[in-house]
């Protein structure tokens, strides 16, 4: 019985150092031997109570750290980084009970509780099994035990182990620590803090529209290129017919699968801000972003956020004149699940309280968000006279399976997000081809590109278009964009924090006299 007991102790410390910390299929995973398992075998009959604890506290981390990193793959496709990451798990939980509804997530927590507590109680018997071993007699147990582990670990199949994954997180948590030093340093630095007459070349409203998951999978990914490429194509040439100039090109994000602020921040600030650490830094810092040098150059500013439905204080930094949540835009109709609104009624009220006052021109940024996951329901373009308070669209607000049906299936999720970007698409480019008779200087690009099993695509790159009169957007062909709504396939990705200077300088300005 004690062989036994002793086993089933050895075996439960096995599946979580084996546990992998990124997808992999299970039976490959179990198959593994930690080099660390004859080791800690070994070890905690030697320190006991001490050696216990230590080991009980060691891999209760690793195996948190590791579930934690699948988690994180799973939605924005990167590990977890503890010093940047934490203020996302609040996120993460309110985008569930939108998705999966409050009684569900909690049914889901409560399971999760229940799991956690199960799987320390069995480390904690496990550890204790082991440590709780005399020297004599059980010993030659433990030897023999041990020794045929101590053979495979050497001998099987190359895998070096936790060791390596666990300095090396301790490594990204020593780097994490010197990029926020860094970026507070870099934050505080601005090239074209005194720079007069930037923008002082554009004569009209500027628009930034934010597509959400809108990324180069529209154009590389065969299944979702074959529907998006015809969109732009018919736009392109509507859009043309109608005097309207267009330009494009592929940018590189900082992120995938989520967290569009970071590259919203991104854009607006000129820095590479990856994570919630240098986001903080970053508002924290003062620097003046993209709408602060607007403001400064005569333009009112806001900020359109159909997806902010709590407070965001963070807003007031970043220079919008103006703050339009979800709750200040009108809309009457029905949730789309976790979206709040479709994008159509977004850019209808962006124009009733916006747009067309007297007074400066506009510079706004707007964010769309019916591409947003889950992606169900995908609304349809109607006619804008009809759009009204948005009760037009509760026929369609309940059409289809819910999220917890489409998700069982991985072909139907990226069906679904093939649909709802092709949406926000002809949503974007019908707006632009409403006001092309007095055209405002739409700057339309992807925050990030989905996660890379729904993308098929696990690049980074997202696109960006910039439609309006030849004579502002032409000015980016000194950026490398191409004419039209395609870039060609070989066009080479600008990093996202290259933006806000691009704009400032060229649109117009005078760089100060040094």
């Amino acid at each position: 019985m004690t062989g036994l007991r002793l086993l089933a102790a050895a075996f439960v410390m096995h599946l979580v150092l084996i546990l992998p910390a990124a997808p992999m299929p299970a039976g490959q995973a179990l198959l593994r031997i930690a080099p660390e398992l004859p080791l800690i075998l070994l070890g905690l009959p030697l320190l006991g109570r001490v050696g216990r604890v230590a080991v009980f506290l060691a891999l209760s981390v690793l195996a948190v750290q590791k579930i934690a990193d699948l988690a994180m793959i799973a939605a924005l496709g990167r590990p977890f980084n503890i010093l940047a990451d934490m203020a996302l798990i609040g996120a993460g939980a309110d985008l569930l009970a939108q998705s999966l509804g409050t009684a569900r997530l909690l049914a889901g927590s409560a399971a999760l509780a229940v799991a956690v507590l199960a799987a320390g109680a069995a480390l904690w018997w496990a550890t204790g099994t082991w440590s709780r071993l005399a020297w004599r007699p059980a010993w030659r147990l433990v030897l023999l035990s041990v020794a045929p582990l101590l053979v495979l670990a050497w001998m099987g199949g190359g895998w070096t182990g936790n060791t390596p994954y666990a300095l090396a997180r301790v490594e990204l948590l020593r780097q994490t620590a010197q990029d926020l030093r860094q970026m507070r340093t870099l934050a505080a630095r601005d090239d074209l803090a005194g720079a007069t007459g930037l923008l002082a070349e554009i004569d009209r409203d500027v628009l930034v529209i934010f597509v959400e998951s809108y990324g180069r999978a529209s154009f590389d990914a065969p299944y979702h290129a074959e529907r998006h490429l015809g969109t732009l194509r018919r736009a392109q040439g509507q859009l043309a017919d109608a005097g309207l100039a267009m330009r494009s090109g592929f940018l590189t994000a900082p992120t995938q699968g989520g967290q569009s602020w970071l590259s919203h921040a991104t854009f607006a600030n000129g820095l590479w801000i990856a994570d919630q650490t240098r986001y903080g830094a970053v508002l924290a810092s003062g620097r003046q972003g993209l709408f602060h040098h607007a403001r400064r150059a005569g333009f009112r500013t806001a900020a359109v956020m159909p997806a902010i439905t709590r407070p965001w204080p963070e807003g007031e930094t970043m220079g919008f004149d103006r703050i339009l949540a979800a709750g200040d835009l009108g809309y009457r109709g029905q949730p789309f699940n976790w979206v709040t609104m479709p994008d159509q009624f977004t850019l209808a009220a962006t124009d009733r309280l916006l747009r067309g006052a007297d007074g400066p021109h506009l510079f706004a940024q707007v964010a769309l968000i019916s591409s947003h996951a889950p992606w169900v329901p995908v609304p349809r373009l109607l006619d804008w006279d009809r759009i009204g308070d948005g009760t037009v669209f509760d026929a369609i607000a309940p059409s289809g399976d819910p999220p917890e049906v489409v998700w069982r299936d991985r072909d139907r999720v990226r069906a679904a997000y093939r649909d709802a970007v092709d949406y926000s698409l002809a949503t974007v480019m019908d707006y632009a081809l409403r006001h092309a008779d007095d055209p405002p200087l739409l700057i339309v690009l992807g925050d990030h590109q989905p996660v890379p099993w729904v993308a098929q695509d696990d690049g980074p790159d997202t696109a960006i278009h910039l439609i309006g009169p030849a004579h502002l957007v032409d000015r980016a062909a000194d950026w490398g964009f191409a004419p039209g709504l395609i870039p060609p396939p070989e066009q080479q990705a600008l990093p996202l924090d290259r933006m806000r200077d691009l704009i400032l300088r060229g649109f117009g300005g005078r760089m100060p006299q040094s």
